[in-house]
């Protein structure tokens, strides 16, 4: 039976790159790979095709040859002198490397990421603080508990006056190599070696301390300095106070969430603070300063006459600064007007000498407001 264009069977038009080449291979080799496609006759033969393809196209003097001549370059009939195929996998093994890792338990990549230096985890702790805290910034101590190297061993693992030791069933690589073969050549994969679980190390006498992790919890006190300006869901960031990192890696990172308690007079609105003052009926009508409590300090403010119940005052730059120093919010004051509950005798005679001026008790002359409420319904 005739062979298939090289290119076809890997799904390539005539010129692809070496990049193409090699994505194509990939993909084509883990979808048909005989390991994933046990007693597929199919599968098989059309693997092979596929490393066949390969092995030309990816040889740049192969790839040369058959771009002029096709398969008769490698015909030894046709005498080109190309030379046949091994029928093995010889130098495929780092693509199948690459390919197989997650199948075979990893090659030599990931073996040196489990043996290499590898970061620490984060950690997340929330923080309450005060309202004025969060408005003036504060220093606050937070206590954490984190993964440190343990103090004993210094993190190896081992007792003291031992050390680790190679491991003698991967020789110290974390991988164990093994060789297949097939009816069409030989397969090499990796697995991670059960002995060591991949470090490459072994521990015969381990610290008692630690039971030979390397690792110990320790609870430690942090002062934090926290700016003015945070409000609730703030994140600090603390660099390197996470836990700590494995074979000479850096810590993680401690992230600090701000919660604010609520104030009993002040409400945050953003940068801008507001607060509620009740003034006397008598204040109202005839204005003059009153006192309104800040953030830092009373100050006294000027009220005009006829204030109404629920009028804004605004005092600017008395509000919480941005969190990165550049302003600084208002407050702003909503008035409310108190009625006394309890008068003198006095008192009253008062008002209602006030109510005869505003012409309040005159019947003829003004109606009360539900009357005017009647009369609106009325036809």
């Amino acid at each position: 039976m005739a062979k298939r264009d090289y290119y076809e069977v890997l799904g390539l038009s005539k010129g692809a790159d070496d990049k193409e080449i090699k994505s194509a291979f990939r993909k084509l080799a883990k979808q048909y790979h005989p390991d994933l496609n046990p007693d597929n006759k199919e599968a098989e033969t059309k693997f092979k095709e596929i490393n066949e393809a390969y092995e030309v196209l990816s040889d740049s003097e192969k790839k040369a040859k058959y771009d002029q001549f096709g398969h008769a370059a490698f015909d030894p009939n046709q005498g080109f002198g190309g030379g046949g195929f091994s029928g093995g996998f010889g130098g495929f093994e780092d693509i199948f490397g690459d390919i197989f890792g997650d199948v075979f338990g990893g090659g030599g990549r990931s073996s040196a990421r489990r043996n290499g230096p590898r970061q620490g985890s984060d950690l997340k702790i929330k923080l309450n603080i005060k309202f004025e805290e969060a408005a003036f910034g504060t220093k606050k101590e937070i206590k954490i508990n984190r993964i440190e190297k343990c103090s004993t061993c210094g993190g190896s693992g081992a007792k003291n006056g031992t050390s680790k030791k190679k491991c003698s069933t991967c020789g110290g690589t974390g991988t164990v190599r093994t060789v297949q073969r097939t009816p069409f050549g030989q397969f090499a994969s990796t697995q991670t070696c059960s002995t060591c679980g991949g470090t490459g190390e072994v521990v015969e006498h381990p610290c008692q301390a630690c039971n030979g992790s390397g690792k110990e919890k320790k609870t430690r006190n942090i002062t934090i300095n926290i700016p003015a300006g945070v409000d609730t869901n703030s994140v600090i960031p603390l660099r390197g106070e996470g836990n700590h990192g494995e074979k000479g890696g850096p810590s993680g990172d401690l992230y600090v969430y701000i919660s604010v308690k609520e104030h009993d007079i002040f409400e945050r609105d953003g940068n801008d603070v507001w607060c509620e003052i009740p003034i006397s009926f008598t204040k109202a009508a005839l204005g003059g300063y009153i006192e309104v409590p800040t953030l830092e300090g009373k100050v006294k403010y000027d009220i005009p006459e006829g204030t109404q119940t629920g009028t804004v005052f605004r005092l600017k730059n008395r509000g919480i600064k941005n969190v990165r120093g550049i302003n600084k919010g208002d407050q702003y004051v909503r008035v409310k007007i108190e009625v006394p509950k309890k008068l003198t005798e006095k008192q009253k005679n008062i008002l209602s000498q006030f109510a005869q001026e505003c012409g309040e008790e005159h019947d003829g002359e003004k109606k009360g407001f539900f009357d005017k409420i009647k009369d609106s319904f009325k036809e």
